[in-house]
């Protein structure tokens, strides 16, 4: 992915100096909710006492923290051209940009703490994606997705979710999950993400056209890291039998074949996982 030397966003918040302590109290109970709809079991960081602390310390940034926020930027201000254009041509209307909060270790938002532990992920009560660069590391040495544009896929399908929130789907889906059994629940959190997946491929598609920023073998990296972070896998890498009842994000198979559907198709129409039976 061609990105070294181009223009980065302006909706940028860099907490990362700001965040050398732990999150504590309600952020660590948030933390734990969360990592039980990734599919991650948390909850020893309840038994944990430095989990609570509340430490301040102003951390230093790396060379490769720097320029790990540079690649984020550039990837974000990417998906900004990307979507402005498919907003205005597909849906005559603007594109409201998200803010992307940098942070290392923890912070808090809006939907409660943000660490290490959680993940990336996007909180549609302040619209803002949270994302501590370290996951990339995680991405490629933890889960075998290694790239460039793995990582980028990681942020493009983050800013999915604030596109499904600007559409009013995220909220409808939220307020259903809400009144349904959790197999349900989990049954339409797994459409939720596969769209994501979908739109992110919209985006790779338009990077390529648009953009021209997509080297060989990137659209390779982004399948994999799909097929990397399905549950299916995620569950078996951890020494568990997958069970299908649980997942919450989609099969290896499933994610990959909907990155490649938006990929292939460039329309939003073409994202509707809510609309049929297969997915």
């Amino acid at each position: 992915m061609e990105w070294k030397g181009r223009r980065g966003s302006n909706n940028i918040e860099d907490r990362r100096r700001m965040s050398g302590g732990r999150v504590g109290g309600v952020g660590v109970l948030a933390i734990v909710i969360i990592g039980y709809f990734l599919g991650v079991d948390l909850t020893p960081l309840l038994n944990d006492p430095g989990a609570t602390g509340q430490g301040g310390a102003t951390v230093e940034l790396t060379a490769e923290d720097q320029a790990a926020g540079e690649f984020v930027s550039v990837t974000l201000a990417d998906t900004e051209e990307v979507w402005t254009k498919v907003f205005q041509e597909q849906l005559g209307r603007a594109y409201r940009p998200a803010t992307l909060v940098l942070f290392k270790q923890g912070t808090q938002s809006a939907c409660g703490g943000a660490s290490e532990a959680t993940g990336p992920f996007y909180c549609p009560s302040d619209r803002k994606i949270y994302l501590d660069t370290s996951f990339f590391v995680t991405l490629e040495r933890r889960l075998g997705a290694k790239g460039d544009f793995a990582a980028a896929y990681v942020v493009a399908h983050e800013i999915g979710h604030h596109v499904q929130n600007e559409l009013g789907i995220l909220g409808q889906a939220n307020e259903v999950r809400q009144q349904v059994s959790e197999a349900e629940s989990n049954e339409i959190s797994v459409r939720v993400e596969l769209q994501a997946d979908c739109l992110s491929g919209i985006w790779a598609r338009e990077a390529q056209q648009s953009l021209g920023t997509i080297e060989r073998g990137d659209l390779e990296e982004a399948v994999n890291a799909a097929r990397q972070i399905g549950d299916d896998t995620l569950q078996a890498n951890a020494g568990q039998r997958p069970m299908p009842h649980t997942f919450t994000h989609g099969t290896s198979e499933q994610r990959s074949r909907w990155f490649v559907t938006g990929y292939q198709s460039g329309q939003l129409e073409d994202c509707d996982t809510f609309q049929t039976n297969t997915l």
